[in-house]
Order: C-alpha cells, then sequence, then structure tokens
C-alpha cells in the first residue's frame, strides 16, 4: 500500500512564499537601533500561501 502524502501548500504567485520583509527607515533610534517596518505582501496579507477560491454552488462555469 502506498503513503498518503498531504498535498503541498499553495504558495503565493505573488511573494513566492516571502509574506514579509523588513524595510530599513535610515538612520537609527536614540537607543542606537536600526529603525524597521514589516511590508506584508498584499495578495496573501502575510500568510505565504495563496487565497483558495470556493467555487458557489449553482455558480456557471
Amino acid at each position: 500500500m502506498t503513503d498518503r502524502t498531504t498535498p503541498s501548500a499553495r504558495i503565493c504567485p505573488n511573494c513566492d512564499g516571502f509574506a514579509s520583509a523588513a524595510v530599513t527607515l535610515g538612520g537609527r533610534s536614540a537607543r542606537g537601533q536600526l529603525r524597521t517596518i514589516t511590508a506584508h505582501c498584499p495578495a496573501c496579507h502575510g500568510t505565504g500561501i495563496a487565497p483558495t477560491r470556493r467555487n458557489r454552488e449553482g455558480a456557471r462555469a
């Protein structure tokens, strides 16, 4: 009997799975820390997985 494998997660095509990135703002804070912000992929909202589409019941193809 063959082993069952789980289907691989659908990786977001817009960010290729790298859903969040730290972007430096330049300069440092008063405590010497580098100031950064986190930018998320707008398509997958920072999850890295493509949203699945649900077929509506009764919808025409």
